[in-house]
């Protein structure tokens, strides 16, 4: 299963300084085990909001919004993308972590949505191309051909 791990903003993370030399060590070491464990497919950090922009929807409209955002704790400041057998293993790759932020911070992990899961909705040519070859857009879009 794959899994995606969000790193909660914080005060500290949105002010845009850059992390403590220990800190950057300390999540070099995690991510290597990580990494040697086949457990991490990605990694990014993100800039702080301020320098994001958000689009909001309103049926044709769009909006821009510039950064930075509101409420801290509901922003992401950076990502893994894992593959682990199920979510106990996640949790207990999370709880292995160092503490990502100088204080309190909270990590969020999220199950991805996977091929499988859309099988009765896809049509079999698009089915037999397997999951590697086929991206989300295509699947989804194909079945929607299909329901047509």
């Amino acid at each position: 299963m794959r899994v995606m791990v969000f790193v909660k903003a914080t005060e500290a993370s949105e002010s845009g300084a850059p992390p403590a030399p220990e800190m950057i060590e300390a999540m070099g070491r995690f991510n290597a085990e990580l990494h040697k464990a086949g457990v991490m497919l990605m990694a990014e950090g993100l800039k702080s909001s301020a320098h994001g922009k958000r689009v909001g929807f309103d049926g044709p409209g769009r909006t821009v919004m510039d950064g930075p955002f509101a409420e801290t704790r509901e922003l992401v400041a950076g990502f893994w993308l894992w593959e682990v057998k199920d979510m106990d293993e996640a949790v207990a790759w999370v709880k292995r972590c160092p503490n990502p932020m100088p204080g309190p911070s909270e990590i969020e992990i999220r199950p991805v949505f996977e091929m499988a899961e859309f099988e009765t909705l896809l049509p079999p040519e698009i089915l037999a191309l397997g999951p590697d070859r086929v991206t989300r857009w295509e699947a989804l879009s194909a079945a929607k051909d299909k329901e047509e």
